[in-house]
């Protein structure tokens, strides 16, 4: 309830500030903020990679020759 209430007070402000100057400042709110996303689901995602399990190679052999011989 909080955030809509702040986010309506920053419209209104934004909306006093004339055209420009509000349409740069929440150009710039609303990119920093997909910007921000992108880099906190990049680390999301390293750290899940990080907790994949390594491959076993001799599993990993066999299923290439099963892969070769057609099976």
């Amino acid at each position: 309830m909080l955030s809509i209430v702040l986010s309506a007070i920053l419209g209104y402000l934004l909306l006093l500030t004339g055209p420009m100057a509000g349409g740069l400042l929440a150009f710039g709110i609303i990119s920093g903020t997909l910007f921000r996303g992108v880099y906190l689901l990049n680390d999301l995602h390293k750290r899940l990679l990080k907790d994949e399990p390594k491959p076993d190679k001799a599993k990993q052999a066999r299923e290439d020759y099963l892969k070769q011989r057609g099976f």
